[in-house]
């Protein structure tokens, strides 16, 4: 039985028990005021000058047949009308299942416990169309990515195959670069791919030994771009996985050396807690950057700048790769323009194990 027949019925059958109470009531009334008596036997007779009684009994059994006729007719309208949204909700629901996730139900009327569903079901489809098309411009963006080094290397081969005597060194290192740099693209993209998984056990780790790690391996980079780093490791210990939050370090503190001012740029690595949290805050100094913009970075080959070519450029991944680790961690990530320009990148992280 569908649920409207069964809320029919229901609503029927609640009727009917009211109706038939109430019928047993007035009998019980009557018999305490004397309209109607028993004899020894426990037959019922009716007392002289009660006329109008006598017809109580059929009376009753018109009322209940009444009573069951207008709940069925009455229960099956209300039910439909109760059910209404959620016929909207099963018409969304279809519609997202054959691939339309642009269709909202937004249901109107006061907020009671369809509306809320409707909302979260309508805040599930936005969430859901928004990956959607973000891993449609991720695809195309990685294919676009990986098609340039594979295209170079082709062109670079196809130079040495019609003239093995022009092979220079020169050639030989643009190939090794081409190469080195697909290779670092096809590494991020596996970083990323396991990120999002979560396979990993959490165990402590401290983030200010990891921030410590990365600004020293990262040092002759920003000693070449002139860019000065500052830090300040207070212990910040997290429950995560080393494996993936030196990556973000890493990441988090080469985004802020390569995307700075020309010469003289400053990057400040800060580690600290919170509440319950750990906390690895980057800030740079740069360019202006507007919070429409900030808010894009974190997509996957999103650059906060116009120098993506230059040999440290990276891959366009770095603050993707953030994101997907943050979030693997339950963690949460805030991107902040400065006013003078750079940006302030603050990580936090549970450091209780879930």
């Amino acid at each position: 039985m569908s649920v409207r027949l069964k809320l029919t019925l229901s609503y029927a059958g609640f009727l009917m028990l009211a109706g038939a109470l109430l019928l047993f009531a007035v009998a019980v009334f009557l018999l305490q005021q004397g309209w109607l008596q028993t004899n020894e036997s426990g037959k019922v007779r009716v007392t002289p000058g009660t006329v109008f009684v006598r017809g109580f009994a059929p009376t009753a059994a018109g009322v209940l047949v009444f009573l069951l006729l207008f709940g069925l007719l009455g229960g099956w309208i209300l039910a439909g009308r109760m059910l209404a949204p959620l016929n909207r909700i099963t018409d969304a629901t279809r519609r997202a299942a054959a691939g339309s996730l642009d269709h909202r139900v937004h249901l109107p009327g006061r907020q009671d416990e369809f509306r809320e569903l409707a909302d979260a079901f309508d805040t599930m489809l936005a969430r859901l169309e928004a990956h959607v098309a973000e891993q449609r411009r991720f695809a195309a963006n990685a294919s676009h990515e990986l098609r340039t080094p594979l295209a170079t290397s082709k062109a670079l081969l196809d130079v040495a195959r019609t003239d093995p005597d022009r092979i220079t060194r020169q050639l030989v290192d643009r190939l090794s670069t081409v190469n080195t740099r697909a290779i670092d693209l096809t590494e991020s993209l596996l970083l990323l791919s396991r990120a999002d998984q979560r396979s990993f056990t959490p165990e402590d780790v401290d983030l200010s030994l990891l921030a410590e790690e990365a600004t020293e391996t990262l040092l002759p980079l920003a000693e070449k771009n002139g860019v000065t780093l500052h830090i300040r490791a207070h212990p910040a210990t997290a429950a995560g996985s080393p494996a993936l939050l030196l990556p973000l370090a890493m990441n988090l503190v080469h985004n802020a050396i390569v995307h700075n001012l020309p010469g003289g740029g400053t990057v400040w690595i800060d580690t600290d807690t919170g509440p319950d949290t750990a906390l690895l805050t980057v800030t740079n100094t740069g360019e202006h950057l507007t919070p429409e913009r900030v808010s894009t970075l974190t997509e996957p080959f999103q650059r906060g700048t116009d120098r993506t070519h230059t040999d440290q450029a990276g891959v366009g991944l770095g603050l993707a790769i953030v994101r997907t680790i943050t979030r693997a961690h339950d963690g949460t990530l805030t991107l902040v323009p400065r006013e003078a320009g750079g940006l302030r990148i603050t990580v936090e992280l549970p450091t209780r194990r879930r």
